[in-house]
């Protein structure tokens, strides 16, 4: 009556059985990443789970993955939210950029350094972070209750404290902002032999990598959130920075975490800001 064999329609209903049961093994392992990082992305997530498919025999794509993901509710949106904490009307010396053209090669080649502001019930706090351009690890990061330069020299002393590869020739990286300016801060990369960049312009591109860091961080493991206190807030943040630097893949290092990027330090860097996608498109249609 309706076209259809009775071998085939047991042949549809045992595959329909086959594809709920392969769902529910999926959604099981990807459980334990989502509690730890509870706004990591899905692609990230597919690969982090794509070696136990295929071990499992479960033969699903990302395309599939991000369907069933959607059918369960599961993606997750950004957030948009923005605070300045960038002041470079001061007097002290504003360097050039020393990375606008730059091929980085390995960790350790360039540091970036940025301050993003954290929100709680005492008002608000700011936290300074050192993050390596090449492998995306975290390594100095430090919580103040204002914006002196202390807060971003104690994560700079901390990085510089962990460095695995000190003879390498070090680049550091940040905005204008009157706490990488100072006689402090500048004394202490010098001292450490540490080169200085810095941005030219008002353009978040130029230092587009430590802009991203603090994005994830907020958007993903919601560090920016209104915290109860202080000591709520930073217990939070070690906890994600730790679980980001070694549980989070990068797409920009082949899905990587950036602690595994960090040690193994031999790959070609991905990038994708707008710009670069642009001028991919530009050189196609050249083509």
């Amino acid at each position: 009556m309706f076209g259809l064999s009775r071998q085939a329609l047991h042949k549809r209903a045992k595959k329909q059985i086959e594809t709920t049961l392969e769902n529910e093994i999926v959604l099981q392992l990807i459980t334990p990443y989502r509690k730890i990082m509870p706004r990591i992305g899905t692609r990230k997530l597919y690969a982090l789970i794509k070696m136990d498919l295929a071990a499992m025999n479960i033969n699903m794509g990302r395309d599939k993955f991000f369907a069933l993901l959607r059918e369960e509710n599961m993606l997750v949106h950004k957030k948009k939210k923005f605070t300045k904490t960038t002041n470079s009307m001061h007097r002290f010396r504003k360097h050039r950029n020393l990375i606008k053209d730059k091929v980085i090669r390995e960790p350790e080649e360039v540091w970036v350094g940025d301050i993003t502001y954290i929100d709680t019930e005492e008002g608000y706090h700011y936290l300074s972070l050192i993050t390596d351009y090449y492998s995306k690890q975290i390594l100095g990061y430090h919580l103040s209750d204002n914006l002196k330069t202390e807060g971003a020299l104690k994560a700079l002393e901390m990085a510089i404290s962990s460095r695995i590869y000190p003879k390498r020739q070090l680049i550091h990286h940040s905005d204008r902002g009157f706490q990488y300016c100072s006689y402090e801060y500048t004394g202490t990369l010098t001292e450490n032999n540490i080169q200085i960049s810095m941005t030219e312009k008002q353009d978040p591109y130029e230092n587009a990598v430590a802009e991203r860091i603090n994005g994830i961080l907020k958007d993903e493991f919601d560090v920016g959130g209104r915290f109860v206190n202080y000591a709520q807030a930073i217990r939070e943040i070690k906890a994600s920075i730790e679980t980001y630097n070694k549980f989070r893949p990068h797409q920009s290092c082949n899905m990587l975490t950036p602690e595994q990027a960090h040690l193994v330090g031999k790959y070609e860097l991905k990038k994708w800001n707008k710009r670069w996608k642009e001028k991919q498109k530009e050189t196609k249609k050249v083509i």
